[in-house]
């Protein structure tokens, strides 16, 4: 962390995963509370932000993750200006809404109302596999912007400015091109929706937060990793060069 930190990269931990959602229900339940003001105390003392990856698909623990963000804010308030890097809080959601549908529900409507924000944005993770093309990747995040009206409760629009969009960074035993072909990757063909998405009922101005990469370094025994020799700078480094990505990171976006 200190290594990024000194390079004025802002560094994230991220709690939980789809093998740990066992272990968020049986958190919250003893103290979502309790569980939010730790997290709050991890932030604190190694000056980084927290990612919420609660994946309970059936029945999540609202009223709990509620406690555990709002123990979080009463030590770290929302920051729009980003000069405190232990407020930044931010949520998986799915790719698209179809996933998910009760967290992004509550997500959506309560903690990312671009006029009365609680978290600072949403991932849109990554799907089963790699979309297999720019279109697919598009209309999973078109999902979030657009909303579910038809879901009971109904899914609200998101602010593209509230949400980033996930692809992988290799695939398996290969590298994806996400990792060492710009060009030919998702992140290049879906630049234009990526950086114009209007909004579709909430927020104001277009375009999405940007894009998250899963799976970098080593992420099994069997898959490849992105340490040397198999390093991302044709991928990531041309893509970071060609949207003008500044570091240190600015204020966000808030609508």
């Amino acid at each position: 962390m200190s290594y990024f930190k000194s390079r004025n990269i802002r560094v994230m931990l991220s709690i939980g995963g789809i093998t740990y959602v066992d272990a968020w229900n049986q958190a919250l339940a003893a103290g979502g509370a309790q569980l939010g003001a730790n997290a709050a105390e991890v932030a604190t003392r190694l000056g980084v932000g927290i990612e919420i990856d609660y994946e309970e698909n059936s029945n999540p623990n609202a009223a709990g993750l509620q406690a555990f963000i709002d123990a979080y804010r009463a030590v770290h308030p929302y920051d729009a200006t980003g000069s405190d890097p232990a407020a930044r809080l931010t949520i998986d959601l799915a790719a698209g809404d179809r996933w998910l549908i009760a967290l992004t529900q509550k997500a959506t409507a309560d903690w990312l109302d671009a006029a009365a924000p609680v978290l600072d944005y949403a991932n849109a993770m990554v799907p089963a596999r790699q979309p297999r093309s720019a279109s697919a990747a598009m209309a999973s995040w078109q999902e979030h912007v657009d909303g579910k009206p038809q879901y009971s409760p109904p899914i609200p629009p998101l602010a593209p400015a509230k949400f980033t969009g996930s692809l992988y960074i290799v695939t398996g035993s290969r590298p994806a091109p996400e990792c060492v072909s710009f060009g030919s990757s998702l992140t290049s063909s879906t630049g234009s929706y990526v950086q114009n998405v209007a909004p579709n009922g909430a927020g104001t101005t277009s375009g999405m937060l940007g894009y998250m990469f899963w799976a970098a370094e080593c992420q099994g025994t069997r898959s490849i990793c992105t340490t040397p020799p198999n390093t991302c700078e044709g991928g990531v480094g041309v893509g970071a060069t060609t949207y003008s990505i500044p570091i240190p990171m600015p204020p966000l976006r808030q609508n």
